[in-house]
């Protein structure tokens, strides 16, 4: 089901308003790629809230693109908003596989990084839910590829750098909201040790 113009702006006005409420901490932190940041997004604080979680699924859903068969990224970070967005799409009547990457080959049972549905046959979105400068998008992607799927988009929930386009390019990327947005600046505002 694809969202009205007028649904996803009030969708995507939720999402921003929950995000600054429940998932916007300031103070001194360090960030994965080590940059130093007066400011932290811990977007899942937000998006797993039930009313946020299934309009941020509404959301993705109506950017995904239409040859997209599954969708996931690594845990945790995209974990909530692919199994969403896989159920929700379901029950539109759009079969969407959803899948987790781990960090870390896991050595028993039957091994691998790739937990859930993915073969080499499916067209993949590959999501994050806060990428700083698109490091971990590009794991994913990486992972992916080496089950000889196809990653045809990438997506963000917030993109907090404003680089990660540049990291996965060529493969299209999409925000569904940025940084400036909630009145942050981007990864030109971080300082560096």
């Amino acid at each position: 089901m694809e969202l009205t113009t007028a649904d996803a702006a009030a969708a995507r006005a939720e999402l921003i308003a929950s995000i600054k409420e429940y998932a916007i901490t300031y103070g001194d932190f360090t960030l994965k790629s080590g940059a130093r940041s007066t400011w932290f997004i811990d977007t899942k604080r937000a998006i797993c809230r039930p009313p946020t979680l299934f309009r941020t699924a509404q959301l993705t859903l109506n950017v995904l693109a239409e040859e997209v068969t599954t969708i996931g990224g690594l845990t945790m970070g995209a974990d909530p908003i692919a199994f969403a967005t896989a159920a929700i799409a379901q029950a539109s009547g759009r079969h969407l596989g959803a899948f987790s990457v781990r960090k870390e080959v896991k050595e028993y049972g039957q091994g691998g990084r790739i937990v859930g549905s993915l073969t080499e046959y499916d067209r993949v979105c590959v999501v994050e839910d806060t990428p700083s400068r698109g490091t971990s998008l590009k794991a994913a992607i990486e992972a992916v590829e080496a089950t000889g799927a196809t990653v045809v988009q990438t997506l963000a929930i917030v993109d907090r750098g404003g680089s990660a386009s540049r990291v996965v390019a060529p493969i299209p990327f999409v925000a569904l909201i940025t940084a400036p947005d909630l009145g942050l600046p981007y990864e030109g505002g971080l300082e560096y040790s």
